[in-house]
């Protein structure tokens, strides 16, 4: 008999079949980009990817632009989505929270020791700890888009449940340990316009237009704060109405609900890949089979390939096995060993950290080498397991 599960109201209170064709698609999209990326970094026309990146405008170089100020709206949306689901989605219980809870503690702490381990007397390289400790769910839900009805929907929504804790535990990492040089004065105003949003959320504003105009301004401080631009957008996010202050039962018609489904595509089809695009590009050149088995490369790679699997996956049947909770509805143990592989898929967060815990050309170079090495392991290992599961599954129903 199947464990009774929670899937029910989630799927009643939230857009989760939107949710997952527009995450799903968008991943496909980020693989074609960062592939895409890839060719051009190796091709003649290298040196005019890598010029326009560095460029400057307005002050900042196109990278900075990218990573700073459109990943921001990135971070505007996982906030929204963290909110959304701990109030009122597949988070909004302890119950719902335990298997994805305990899965995305052991998904970062396992693929964090492992990268300690092989980088150990380096401080330098120490700082890229996090790393591996973060899943990307647009290219996880890609896979299992491709995979289709062989992977149960119980596991899908335990994907995405475990990946929006995945990004609330980066976003405090990057808050504790990726902030540099504060100025004061900066902060101080950065914290004027969050307790102006806190005042307009208590006073039940719900024109998206005051948020927003607010948001910009604590964008602009925070970027000149020393904490990094992109925790505006969480920040932001937290003080969005998830009512719109009336007694109707429509609550898809409150400011959260609005903004989250205006930036969804905007944020599958256009940020991400194009973030993909500015930050998987790495070249070959000179490089040799040493060079990717260095500390940090195969740190990150490592953590991410066996650290993730191991996390998730061991965490997970513990806690199942402790009756803390439930194996997802028609589901079976190697499916959920084929999903925890999938969190081993860091692209978009691991390179982001990357970006912020190393400052040389050097060591950014090994962390896409090892992102890439150990997403690319990771998915591919993932989807053959969850292929070979569902047809087993399949196979063995009719003598259920």
């Amino acid at each position: 008999m199947q464990p009774k599960t929670d899937e029910a109201p989630f799927a009643r209170r939230s857009p989760l079949g939107a949710f997952l064709k527009s995450e799903a698609a968008g991943g496909v999209l980020l693989m074609i980009s960062a592939a895409l990326a890839l060719i051009i970094a190796n091709s003649p026309v290298a040196p005019l990817y890598f010029a326009t990146l560095g460029s400057y405008v307005a002050g900042l170089s196109i990278l900075h632009w990218i990573n700073d100020a459109l990943m921001a709206v990135f971070f505007l949306l996982v906030g929204l989505e963290i909110k959304r689901e701990l109030l009122e989605g597949q988070l909004s219980t302890w119950s719902r929270r335990a298997l994805p809870g305990i899965a995305a503690l052991g998904g970062m702490v396992v693929p964090a020791l492992i990268f300690l381990a092989l980088t150990r007397g380096d401080p330098v390289a120490m700082r890229g700890w996090a790393i591996p400790a973060a899943t990307d769910i647009a290219f996880a839900l890609g896979v299992l888009a491709l995979l289709g009805s062989r992977v149960p929907v119980s596991l899908k929504i335990f994907l995405t449940a475990l990946a929006i804790l995945d990004d609330l535990g980066a976003v405090i990492i990057i808050a504790l340990f990726y902030t540099k040089g504060l100025s004061l004065p900066m902060l101080g105003l950065a914290g004027a316009c969050i307790v102006g949003l806190i005042v307009l959320n208590r006073l039940h504003v719900t024109k998206l237009w005051a948020y927003l105009g607010l948001g910009a301004l604590l964008w602009f401080f925070v970027l000149k704060s020393g904490v990094h631009a992109t925790l505006a957008g969480v920040a932001l996010a937290l003080t969005i109405p998830i009512s719109d202050g009336s007694d109707s039962d429509e609550p898809e018609h409150s400011p959260l609900h609005t903004l989250e489904h205006w930036l969804h595509p905007y944020v599958a089809f256009l940020i991400v890949p194009i973030f993909g695009f500015a930050n998987a590009g790495v070249s070959f050149t000179g490089m040799t089979p040493a060079s990717a088995l260095a500390p940090v490369p195969l740190g990150i790679a490592l953590g991410l390939f066996l650290g993730k699997q191991i996390g998730v996956f061991g965490f997970s049947w513990l806690a199942i096995r402790a009756g803390l909770a439930a194996m997802p509805a028609q589901a079976n143990t190697l499916q959920l060993y084929g999903v925890a592989l999938l969190c081993g898929i860091g692209f978009t967060m691991s390179l982001f950290i990357g970006a912020l815990a190393f400052d040389s050309a050097e060591l950014g170079k090994a962390t896409k080498i090892g992102v890439l090495l150990g997403s690319i392991a990771s998915a591919v290992l993932g989807a053959i397991v969850l292929r070979m599961a569902g047809r087993r599954q399949a196979a063995e129903r009719p003598a259920e």
